[in-house]
């Protein structure tokens, strides 16, 4: 589990290698990671955006941005939290993920929250990166 928290807001993050949805035979590489996000702070804030850098095995970058998570733009109250599962694709059995999240609060004001960076391990890579 990795586990950062920037403005009150603490994000944890599980990634899970899927070998029944990788083909190592084609160099495709397939994990879940499962993302919790806690708002430890004193007011109501919303997730806008997301922003990824992915990076292979290679060094090879990929980034990716969107609206919310999942289709969502979840509001957390004070101690509340929203969880979700997504996935990634690599062409290497190894690699790292890191992001950020655009949150707003109710006053307008919008901040980043820092994903954690996070290595994506497979039994097919010669070493752990973590």
């Amino acid at each position: 589990m990795y586990k950062k928290t920037t403005h009150q807001i603490t994000v944890q993050v599980k990634p899970n290698f899927l070998p029944e949805q990788s083909r190592p035979e084609d160099e495709h590489y397939v994990w879940a990671y499962h993302v919790r996000i806690e708002n430890n702070g004193s007011e109501i804030v919303q997730l806008q955006s997301r922003y990824w850098k992915i990076m292979d095995g290679f060094g090879n970058t990929h980034e990716v941005r969107g609206e919310g998570v999942i289709g969502q733009q979840p509001t957390l109250a004070p101690g509340e939290f929203f969880e979700y599962t997504s996935g990634t694709p690599l062409p290497t059995p190894g690699g790292i993920m890191t992001g950020t999240y655009k949150m707003v609060n109710i006053h307008g004001q919008s901040f980043i929250v820092d994903i954690p960076a996070f290595s994506l391990d497979s039994p097919y890579q010669n070493t752990a990166i973590h």
